[in-house]
């Protein structure tokens, strides 16, 4: 895949170093480059993203400021193991307390809604092919009663992929299987949560956002996105009430 295909950013001309350090963060991300080996020579990558040696050495500089690579006088540059990153932490609480639910929703809305509107203005068409084969898997998993958790992160990842800037991934890699509760493998997962109309209400919010992303209709994707989360938040509210009543009783 070219430098052109991964980073296309309609209606925005974005630095070609960026470009190149947003490629190289989604190859070590997804392992294709994996840590502790060597990277492309600096002649190589020219060739491969079609620009200039002194762009190479720029996004190599700003990986290794990062922490994800590392250049070794006269044996090339190496791609660092267990590279820090700012969002290490975010999925460290382990606790299945309805509350903590809440509070990662809370901070996906922060984050998500701009991704919404983002993925709106700068998807790609195989950007928007990505989100919407997501939307089409977890239709048919739901249909066959097959856990959809993995499918529904899937789909909030291709959104953030849509916005072209790594760091929206990066968040939802942190938070990891915190980021979708109703997963059997979220501490969150129940089989009230897991019902088939549960699955298909969130079917129902997913497609408003697909739609709105499809029509590069920023505002209505943000709006759909606040839509699906805020439902979802007031879901666990109602399971937290729940739960105090039980309690009380």
């Amino acid at each position: 895949m070219s430098l052109s295909d991964e980073m296309t950013i309609p209606g925005r001309k974005p630095k070609l170093a960026d470009l190149v350090i947003g490629t190289l963060r989604k190859r070590i991300s997804a392992g294709e480059y994996r840590a502790g080996t060597k990277l492309p020579t600096e002649s190589q990558m020219t060739t491969i993203f079609g620009v200039s040696r002194t762009v190479v050495r720029e996004a190599i500089a700003a990986l290794s400021a990062d922490g994800l690579v590392q250049p070794r006088q006269g044996a090339g540059v190496f791609v660092v193991g267990n590279a820090a990153s700012p969002f290490t932490a975010i999925g460290a609480d382990t606790s299945n307390k309805i509350s903590v639910a809440i509070n990662v929703l809370e901070v996906r809305m922060g984050i998500e809604i701009e991704s919404a509107g983002l993925a709106a203005l700068r998807r790609s068409a195989s950007q928007e092919a990505a989100i919407q084969e997501a939307w089409n898997e977890f239709e048919r998993l739901m249909k066959l009663g097959t856990p959809t958790g993995k499918t529904d992160f899937a789909f909030h990842r291709a959104i953030a992929a849509a916005t072209n800037n790594p760091f929206y991934i990066e968040v939802l890699d942190g938070l990891g299987s915190r980021t979708i509760p109703c997963d059997v493998a979220s501490p969150w997962g129940t089989e009230s949560v897991l019902t088939y109309e549960y699955q298909a209400g969130l079917q129902r919010e997913h497609l408003a956002i697909l739609k709105a992303i499809s029509a590069q209709d920023a505002g209505a994707a943000r709006e759909a996105m606040r839509q699906h989360l805020s439902l979802s938040q007031e879901r666990y509210r109602q399971r937290l009430r729940e739960q105090s009543t039980a309690k009380q009783d």
